[in-house]
């Protein structure tokens, strides 16, 4: 069984002189996190390290956590659960998918993982006391992550992005950038940065709304469409950005926040040499087939 807690941090901060289709005024750097681990990677490790220490903290053997088809958080769960020698199960949105596979429910199988499929209205309530009874009968104890892994020992987990970021770089940045889905990143982001650091989401999902994020900046405009959906707009802008940078993104969530921040750096939005820091929160096992077409 491998130790807990063995992913080597801080992450790498990569600086990036060329990395968008035009020069624009800014510095951008870009974190690592996608390096972390090479299944277990950017913020799904961040937001899962400290639950599993208190899961064996607690004695707990299984890990039960709900998510999607295409879920980066199920992907995680299930590889770190063969890695760190737990059960795992993921409760699925969608009982279409029970008898066909996905990548991601394929390697979650193969890590072990046990899949329990629902229909997408039990999904919509996953905390309601009949259906977790009805989880507890049939599965015996476990330890609950949320969707997404987003909890308080997660953001717990994410707070620590900023101050490795001010120990790798001097003066700091001027601005701090992730993507949105569930909101833990970014919660953590909010949690550590000191006064003079702009920190800044932009949510993978269209009509994203919240009002627990007061510290950062959410920018709404860079979904393209919805959660998973795309435009050969940004794929084009995708692989220009990895021919210019030999960095792998993906379209969901680190390519879109990525074409924002070029985006707004040419329309002006941050002062002239300004430093930039975005966040590569990994997902790279939902990267689209399109983008090596």
């Amino acid at each position: 069984m491998t130790p807990l807690l063995t992913v080597p941090t801080p992450s790498r901060l990569q600086f990036l002189p060329d990395p968008f289709p035009d020069p624009v005024p800014i510095r951008l750097y870009l974190k690592r996190d996608d390096e972390l681990h090479p299944a277990i990677s950017g913020n799904k490790w961040r937001k899962l390290k400290y639950n599993l220490a208190e899961a064996r903290r607690l004695g707990h053997q299984t890990l039960l956590t709900y998510g999607g088809a295409w879920s980066n958080h199920i992907y995680a769960v299930a590889a770190a659960g063969k890695e760190f020698g737990f059960s795992t199960i993921g409760v699925i949105r969608g009982q279409d998918h029970r008898e066909r596979d996905t990548p991601t429910l394929a390697f979650a199988r193969q890590q072990g993982m046990h899949l329990h499929f629902i229909t997408r209205q039990q999904y919509r309530n996953p905390t309601d006391p009949v259906f977790q009874q009805e989880l507890q009968l049939l599965f015996g104890p476990y330890y609950e992550l949320p969707e997404g892994g987003t909890n308080e020992l997660a953001i717990q987990g994410t707070a620590e992005i900023i101050p490795e970021i001010i120990g790798q770089l001097d003066p700091w940045p001027d601005a701090v950038c992730c993507p949105v889905g569930t909101g833990g990143t970014l919660a953590g982001l909010e949690r550590s940065a000191p006064d003079g650091i702009s920190i800044l989401g932009f949510p993978a999902l269209k009509g994203f709304v919240s009002d627990k994020h007061p510290r950062a900046q959410l920018v709404t405009d860079y979904h393209f469409g919805g959660y998973a959906k795309t435009t050969p707009d940004l794929l084009a802008f995708i692989r220009r950005f990895e021919q210019q940078t030999g960095v792998r993104l993906e379209q969901v969530y680190t390519g879109k926040m990525l074409y924002g921040i070029y985006d707004l750096a040419r329309h002006g939005f941050f002062k002239p040499g300004a430093a930039v820091v975005a966040l590569h929160t990994g997902g790279l096992q939902g990267r689209s087939e399109a983008l090596d077409s």
